[in-house]
Parts: C-alpha cells; sequence; structure tokens
C-alpha cells in the first residue's frame, strides 16, 4: 500500500529544540494524514492532558498523494486534544501549504510544550529556527502573513498562523493558511495559542519519493480540468434551495425548518458575486469562491453553505454581502464559521435580535476578542447555552452543520456516534440521503452506512484526497485501489483503525455511549446505537476494550 515518506519532526517550543524520528511502522499502518496523526496522537498525548496545557501536542501531515501533481490533493490534516470537544479531533486544510510542507522532507510534524514569548517557527529542510515576535500579538491572519512576507520572503502557501482568536483561546479558533483556508473545526487554534506560537512555516527541496502510478493521476486531473459540474461555479452553495425546499435549511437556530430568502443567499447569489476562479494547489477542478461586492468593495473567498446556514439562515440574515461580510471576519480573526455562526445564533435567539446583521458583525469581533458577551460565546454553544437560556445545540459540545438530522435521520445518527460530534464531514451519509440512495427518515440500515462512510471519510483524510473527488464522482472506490495500490478493503481497515484509535482515546477521558446523544428525539437511535457498537466490535456501552486496540501499540495509562 502506498504511503507517506519522511520523518516525525518534535519540535518542542518550551526548549525550543527538534528532534527527529523515523515512524516507518505507524505510516506503513495508518498511511498519512489523518490516520498517522491519530495514530501519534493516541499514543504520545497523555489521556488526561488539559487541551490548553503544555502537554497537548499538535500534529501536521500530508499524504502520499500530496507528492504528485493529481487534483483534489492539495490538502493537510491537523490533529490534536481539542478545546472545544475535549477529545482527540482531526481537521483538514485545503490551499497551497501541502507541498511546501512536504519539501521539508518530513511525514509529520508535532509540536508540543509553551513558549515563553510569542513565536514563529520556520521550518526547511536543513533544520528549524525559532523567531521572537511579540509585536504580532493580536495581529490578525492577513497581518501574519504580511510579515512573514517582509522578514522571510515568503508567500501566503508557506504559512500556517493563528489570529488574535487563537491567542485568546477561543474555543473554536483555526489555524488559518493562505490567509483564508481554515483548519476549520475542533479549536486546533486555540491549542496553538496556548503554546504561544503564533505562525509556522515551511520549506524546502527534500520532497522524499513516493512511486504512484501516473496513468489514474492524468485521468483524475484531465476529469477535473473539464468537467462540467455546479460545484465549479457554486461550490457546495449550489445545494442551498434544493435543501431548503426539499429537506431542512435550520433557521432562526434551529427553530424552523425553511428560510424565506434562502435564493437571497444561496448558490446563484454566491455565483453573481464571483469575480474570478479560485483553487487549491494543483487542482484543475477549481471550486473556491472569490467573492467580491463592487458596491461596498468587500472581497473575501466565499462564503460556502455552511457558512450560509450559520450566518445566514440560522441568524436570518438574508443578504449575501452581510454573510460575505462574517466570512470575512472569521477568517481574519481565525475562526471556524460553523461554530461561530451557531454561537452567534444562540445569542440573537437569547436576544430576540434575529435578522440584525450589525449586531451579527460586531458579535463575532466580540467573540474573537472575548470583549464582552464575547467572552461568554468564545466558550462555545454547549458551555453558554444556560447562561444564554437557550437550547444546546450540540453534540459532544461541536456545534451543529447545517444537515438537519432530525430530517436526515441517518446523519443525525453520524452526529451523535461521531467521536468530534456534531460535524457533517465525520461521515457525509447526507449525501446517500440527500441523493436518495436511501430513505431519510428512518435509522433502518443506517449504522452499516454510518460505519462504512466513517471509515471511507478517514482513509480519505489519511490518503489525502479531497471530499470533494468523491462527492463529483471523481475519485471512485476504484480509483483509490489503483492510487494506492490495494484492495478497497484494505482503505477501509485503515480507516477503522483511525476511528477506533479516536474512540479510545476519547473513552479514556470519560466519553461512553452517554456522549452519544442528540438534543432532540431520533425514533429508534438506541437500538441503532446497539447495532452501530455491534457492527465495530464495541461494547454496549460505547467503549472499546485495550485488548482490541493492543495491536495498534496502545501508550500505556
Amino acid at each position: 500500500m502506498n504511503h507517506v515518506r519522511g520523518t516525525l519532526l518534535s519540535i518542542d517550543v518550551s526548549e525550543r529544540e527538534t528532534t527527529t524520528e523515523g515512524v516507518a511502522d505507524e505510516r506503513a499502518s495508518f498511511v498519512g494524514g489523518r490516520g498517522l496523526c491519530t495514530k501519534l496522537a493516541h499514543d504520545r498525548i497523555p489521556f488526561d492532558a488539559d487541551p490548553f496545557g503544555p502537554e497537548n501536542r499538535i500534529y501536521f501531515s500530508t499524504g502520499p498523494l500530496q507528492q504528485s501533481e493529481m487534483s483534489f490533493t492539495g490538502r493537510m490534516s491537523c490533529t490534536g486534544l481539542s478545546p472545544l470537544t475535549d477529545g482527540l479531533l482531526s481537521t483538514n486544510a485545503g490551499g497551497y501549504l501541502s507541498r511546501n510542507f512536504v519539501g521539508t522532507g518530513h511525514s509529520a510534524v508535532e509540536i508540543v510544550g509553551e513558549a515563553d514569548e510569542l513565536l514563529v517557527v520556520h521550518v526547511t529542510d536543513e533544520g528549524v529556527e525559532f523567531v521572537e515576535a511579540p509585536e504580532l500579538s493580536g495581529a490578525t491572519v492577513p497581518e501574519v502573513t504580511g510579515y512573514v512576507n517582509r522578514e522571510r520572503d515568503l508567500d501566503a502557501e508557506h504559512v500556517l498562523c493563528i489570529g488574535p482568536a487563537g491567542e485568546n483561546l477561543v474555543r473554536f479558533a483555526c489555524v488559518m493558511t493562505y490567509e483564508s483556508r481554515a483548519f476549520g473545526r475542533g479549536g486546533m487554534g486555540a491549542v496553538l495559542g496556548s503554546k504561544n506560537v503564533k505562525a509556522v512555516t515551511f520549506e524546502g527541496d527534500a520532497a522524499p519519493e513516493v512511486d504512484l502510478p501516473e496513468g489514474v493521476q492524468r485521468e483524475v486531473h484531465s476529469a477535473a480540468a473539464t468537467s462540467d459540474d455546479l460545484m465549479r461555479r457554486q461550490g457546495t452553495t449550489g445545494g442551498t434551495e434544493m435543501i431548503n425546499d426539499n429537506f431542512s435549511l435550520p433557521t432562526r437556530y434551529f427553530e424552523k425548518y425553511h428560510f424565506e430568502d434562502a435564493d437571497k443567499i444561496g448558490g446563484n447569489a454566491v455565483e453573481e458575486k464571483k469575480y474570478k476562479k479560485g483553487s487549491c494547489s494543483m487542482c484543475a477542478f477549481a471550486c473556491k469562491l472569490p467573492t467580491r461586492d463592487e458596491e461596498t468593495g468587500l472581497e473575501t473567498e466565499g462564503p460556502e453553505f455552511e457558512t450560509v446556514f450559520s450566518f445566514g439562515s440560522n441568524c436570518e440574515v438574508g443578504d449575501i454581502v452581510d454573510v460575505m461580510k462574517s466570512n470575512e471576519l472569521c477568517d481574519i480573526y481565525g475562526m471556524d464559521t460553523i461554530s461561530c455562526g451557531n454561537a452567534v445564533a444562540a445569542y440573537l435567539a437569547a436576544e430576540d435580535e434575529f435578522g440584525n446583521a450589525d449586531l451579527v458583525h460586531e458579535t463575532v469581533e466580540k467573540i474573537a476578542t472575548r470583549e464582552g458577551i464575547g467572552d461568554l460565546l468564545a466558550e462555545g454553544v454547549s458551555r453558554a447555552a444556560a447562561d444564554l437560556g437557550v437550547r444546546n445545540y450540540t453534540v459532544k459540545n461541536m456545534e451543529f452543520a447545517a444537515h438537519d438530522g432530525r430530517v436526515l435521520h441517518g446523519q443525525g445518527l453520524s452526529y451523535a456516534v461521531a467521536n468530534r460530534g456534531g460535524d457533517h464531514m465525520y461521515s457525509t451519509t447526507l449525501r446517500v440521503e440527500y441523493n436518495g440512495e436511501v430513505d431519510p427518515e428512518t435509522l433502518e440500515g443506517k449504522p452499516e452506512i454510518v460505519v462504512r462512510r466513517e471509515n471511507h471519510a478517514a482513509f480519505r483524510d489519511s490518503g489525502i484526497v479531497c471530499a470533494f473527488a468523491g462527492g463529483t464522482g471523481h475519485v471512485t472506490e476504484e480509483t483509490l485501489e489503483r492510487l494506492f495500490e490495494c484492495d478497497y478493503a484494505d482503505l477501509q481497515d485503515v480507516g477503522a483503525r483511525t476511528v477506533e484509535l479516536e474512540r479510545h482515546f476519547n473513552n479514556k477521558r470519560g466519553m461512553d455511549r452517554e456522549a452519544d446523544t442528540l438534543p432532540y428525539d431520533l425514533p429508534g437511535i438506541e437500538a441503532a446505537l446497539d447495532e452501530y457498537y455491534e457492527r465495530r466490535g464495541w461494547n454496549a456501552d460505547g467503549t472499546v476494550d485495550d485488548e482490541t486496540v493492543r495491536e495498534y501499540a496502545v501508550a500505556d495509562d
């Protein structure tokens, strides 16, 4: 099976020391990306670690496809102990960083400790340099990128960084790259902030050789370049009106299922503001959304569908320019638009201020700086709901994505069991429910689908291949078999091992079946949980025995 090559670079920012070691067994068993990072994090982060403590570690990795020139491969993975969910969590980002990361010669980079001064860390194929940068305190993401360009002559494609939200330990702060691409969910930006690391850069020419079949790479790239797909024009917003009319677009902090102004913030509205093509590294599909409002001069990248939901329908804001501004503020300050938008929507519900776009923007800025009500909302909806007097619409403290489990029951089950909570990308069961492959309003047969799709997603994020490659039909199971030179069942096994290590780590932090719950009733959920655990080979209480994962080199307690 093809997997990443290269070493693990460990960066201790407390001591400003680095070590390099081989991780051949881990690379072979977990391929790269999310799988490799999960294996390392599971074995090296103490089970009782404080997410904001120096003992937490944050990992970055690519997969073998990032050493190709194939479309749908401009991505990286990031893993650590989440300050939002309090569990092990992986997130990934697109952009242009992955090829520069590979150039350093490492398969994974680990950051541990806590610096005594605000640092910028430069990683090259020749070593690591620590630069104190107190002048960057409070700097926005574009300001950090500008600083690196001036001081190091490196463009945005070499940089990952945090904005003020990460420094202020907002629990859903992002690590940002290329200014507008986010390692979005779970608060990894706050983890980097807790370590007093403002930015990390990557450059080098030491990419290890990975033997990948050229024929399938060319096929995928050619198909991406010639595709006539709605997503190329409208990104993920292309389905907004369909979802609103036929399923559910959560509105007014999940109070309603339909938004009457969906057409004003959906795909056509976004496409009207799109002024050029946007892409990720090496990708000919070019589905990104550089948008501009000529009247105000506002420019941003997006919004994508989840932002249209979180800052649009869920806040009952029906003007695409207002949603664009919310999107841009989150990028500048470094925050997850889903969690931030839901936190703002919860506040609007408490204040009966739905539709007040000015208050939305003001509140986003207060969250990033932890000013006034922003200090409470920066803790996330789960920790703020009681004080606000609103319902806690989260799973495992993770704010929901747009795809409503009250209508898509398989997706509801996925939210419940997902190790990172209410995130739609953990299994994307929503896809087979939206497209009519299965009846959405039943849990019959869904546990098997959730298991299979969770395994697929975990491998996809280890490979690493963009989720939209499969969703648009450009990368199939057969394509993956050819790329990784193995049977698809072997790829499912990589995914299953990754999911199981996440679950085991979270079990050690006290999470079991009681954490696999939803804030609404779903008929048949208890029986579906039983079947899901049985199919995973886990205990009926949602836990994994130590012996079950011992073959994955489980760390001692």
